[in-house]
């Protein structure tokens, strides 16, 4: 090649180069919807309320005594994300933040009802793991038969018993203990990952898993006993 069609392909590639350089990186979803809500985009904000609203509401029901009362708190949950999204630094996911949000107003709120929060204190109970007939610990992972109470794909049988079985699921999630209810609730009905459990709640990945599974079982050995006449 001569040395102008070298001095060319350099001059190329160095223009490419430049060209990345300065092309923006394209933004996460997350950092596009901070970036509506901080330019006061309120179809941003309203379809991030559709998106969450609901679960907020569940969540907040754990903590506190009435379901206007957990709209109150789902109400300054929104005000705050507002108010705060100048200052969200990516640390966690946009929902994880907006959660934690939620929480802690909760817990103030049901402090000031005289209600215990689900997480003032952890139980020696809920950190020991659980033991199988081997005595060793174990919590079902992801894929494995057991391991969420959601339903399988739908029969007809499934479809028939649909209704009663989630009314029925719902009580036994109503009597366990406030931590356990709180967790199942968050991974199994509202489809948090165990990540965002942990940073929501301040749990380690071994408490929660534990939490879990001790939850779990508990709905399972209800339904058992319900179904079963026992």
């Amino acid at each position: 090649m001569s040395e102008a069609g070298k001095g060319i392909t350099a001059s190329g590639a160095s223009s490419e180069a430049d060209a990345q350089t300065a092309r923006p990186r394209a933004l996460t979803d997350d950092e596009a919807v901070i970036e509506a809500l901080r330019h006061g985009d309120d179809e941003a904000f309203t379809r991030l309320v559709d998106q969450l609203h609901a679960s907020l509401r569940r969540i907040a029901r754990l903590y506190v005594s009435s379901p206007a009362v957990a709209d109150e708190v789902v109400q300054d949950t929104w005000l705050a994300v507002i108010q705060g999204v100048w200052a969200f630094e990516g640390r966690s996911s946009l929902r994880t933040w907006i959660l934690r949000i939620l929480i802690n107003r909760a817990k103030t709120r049901a402090l000031r009802e005289g209600r215990t929060a689900p997480f003032a204190e952890v139980g020696v109970d809920d950190l020991e793991p659980p033991e199988d007939t081997t005595g060793a610990a174990h919590s079902p992972a992801a894929g494995e038969p057991g391991s969420s109470l959601r339903c399988p794909g739908p029969s007809p049988e499934a479809r028939l018993l649909t209704n009663e079985a989630r009314a029925q699921i719902q009580a036994a999630i109503n009597a366990l203990p406030a931590r356990q209810r709180l967790v199942i609730t968050m991974r199994d009905l509202e489809g948090c990952s165990s990540e965002e459990v942990c940073n929501v709640l301040g749990l380690s990945e071994t408490n929660q898993r534990v939490i879990l599974h001790r939850a779990r079982s508990k709905v399972r050995a209800m339904l058992a006993a319900y179904y079963l006449g026992e």
